[in-house]
């Protein structure tokens, strides 16, 4: 007997609830063996499976529609936190594995998939599937690691994630849309297809993202909470419009996030926040689904092309695309070498996966549960042993701990004023001083000092130590000065 409603309604936010919590707190004990957070939803929806097929987790359509609010929502939060001057420093090399890296990669892929057994088209469609990286499942695994990479080397992964998914999108729905009506392709689909698709995608992306600049700084909204609702919106606008004039509406999105977190916000903090929480609900969200959608009697008969496909897109396919791609930028042999095996699958090869099933490409259920082994060996082969990888190869930054309280200042408005974080290094000019000793300029004073687990009231008497964390109030005018005698704030 059907269940009724509340009941009906009920069961499916207890299964989705218990399923959520379980997988969330089984994240600490897979931190400390080193494995992606993102895996443990994975496990746990494979382990749910079947048993919740009532829950309407087996519509690949709406799979396919979740998994593409989620891309938008990580890349939303990824474009706003790129800041402007890593964008100057590597938009050459990360736009070149973006584009050739992507294509070489799906291509090496497409040669191991025919090898494994598949079609040509079905191969070609999978390499397209899994060529693009994910930036937010690397940081996320060296966050647990405790390692910040070096400057350079974690440019070059945030900028690459942020931009590959365009071709990637292209190449999986032109191949898509092609064996789905059993048309040819045409040469036209890529030469004049991806250039007008990333231009479009570009041209809209920047216009809608000053265009929300603007109507945020003067959108004078009475409740704080109703900011993020409005970002939100400019995200989903963001893929949208480009979208339905043919262009790349992740693309879009990204660029889009980008002005708005370069520019002045009100509120900053707070959609900050709440970006970064949805875009974590999207990336595990999708691992979630994708272990509820895949059968397990489906998983036996393409176990063996699964686990080597995964073996070579990990070993061979993407260390050799990024060789290729770096090595005119000169990039010494460590940070290629680091490149190579950082690059980690997220969210988009599980929604690129469902695009050819609701097309309804011969073939695709097993292109689709192959994606599921390539998501597993992706997670274990680079993704547990990267904070080893980066601590034998040097590429560890220096940069300071984070302090274990932040003063955030909220407001609703664009503020003249702000405050700035700086770190106490042994050797900083300031080290061993008294707070009354300091030449502050007049519009500026210490707010909060952060000492280990302790909270410092800083006073004239106070001396700043090594190791400090200290929070500075400052109008414009000043800013110069401080940074004069504090050195480079924490956040830069």
């Amino acid at each position: 007997m059907r269940a009724s409603e509340p009941s009906a309604t009920a069961v499916l936010l207890l299964a989705v609830g218990v399923l959520l919590a379980l997988a969330v707190l089984s994240t600490r004990a897979t931190r400390r063996a080193g494995l992606p957070v993102a895996l443990v939803f994975l496990v746990v929806g494979l382990a749910a499976g079947r048993q919740l097929t009532g829950l309407g987790l087996d519509d690949y359509r709406l799979a396919y529609r979740l998994g593409t609010v989620a891309l938008v929502l990580i890349l939303f939060d990824g474009g706003l936190n790129t800041p402007a001057s890593a964008l100057a420093r590597g938009a050459r090399p990360a736009a070149v594995l973006a584009s050739i890296g992507v294509a070489a990669t799906a291509v090496l892929v497409a040669v191991a998939a025919r090898a494994c057994g598949l079609a040509w088209p079905q191969a070609f469609l999978l390499g397209a599937v899994v060529s693009s990286t994910d930036a937010a499942a690397v940081f996320s695994m060296l966050r647990s690691s405790g390692l910040q990479l070096k400057k350079r080397v974690a440019v070059t992964l945030e900028l690459e994630s942020g931009l590959n998914d365009p071709v990637a999108v292209i190449l999986t729905t032109a191949l898509a849309g092609a064996l789905s009506n059993a048309e040819p392709l045409r040469w036209q689909m890529f030469v004049i297809g991806i250039p007008f698709h990333i231009t479009v995608g570009a041209g809209a992306g920047l216009a809608l993202g000053y265009g929300a600049r603007w109507l945020l700084a003067r959108a004078r909204l009475s409740v704080a909470g109703l900011y993020p609702v409005l970002s939100v919106a400019v995200a989903l606008l963001a893929f949208a419009v480009p979208s339905l004039l043919r262009g790349s509406g992740l693309l879009a999105v990204y660029l889009a996030a980008f002005v708005l977190g370069n520019g002045p916000l009100p509120y900053r903090t707070g959609l900050l926040r709440v970006h970064d929480a949805a875009a974590w609900f999207g990336q595990v969200g999708m691992f979630l689904i994708l272990g509820l959608l895949v059968r397990p009697a489906d998983l036996v008969g393409v176990a063996g092309a699964g686990v080597g496909i995964g073996l070579w897109l990990a070993l061979v396919a993407r260390p050799l695309a990024v060789a290729l791609c770096l090595l005119p930028f000169r990039y010494p042999a460590r940070e290629i070498a680091f490149v190579g095996w950082a690059g980690l699958r997220g969210a988009v090869p599980i929604v690129l996966a469902l695009y050819p099933v609701v097309v309804g490409v011969g073939g695709s259920r097993a292109v689709f549960t192959i994606v599921f082994f390539i998501a597993v060996l992706n997670a274990l082969v680079p993704g547990a042993t990267l904070g080893w990888v980066t601590r034998r190869m040097g590429l560890e930054s220096q940069a300071p701990p984070a302090p274990h309280a932040v003063l955030e200042i909220t407001s609703t408005q664009v503020l003249a004023s702000e405050v700035m974080a700086f770190y106490i290094h042994p050797a900083s000019a300031v080290c061993g001083s008294a707070i009354a000793d300091l030449p502050f300029p007049e519009g500026a004073a210490a707010l909060l000092i952060v000492r280990g687990q302790e909270l410092v009231a800083p006073k004239g008497a106070t001396v700043l130590a090594s190791g400090d964390h200290v929070y500075v109030f400052s109008h414009p005018e000043d800013k110069a000065l401080v940074h004069l005698l504090f050195g480079r704030e924490e956040q830069e």
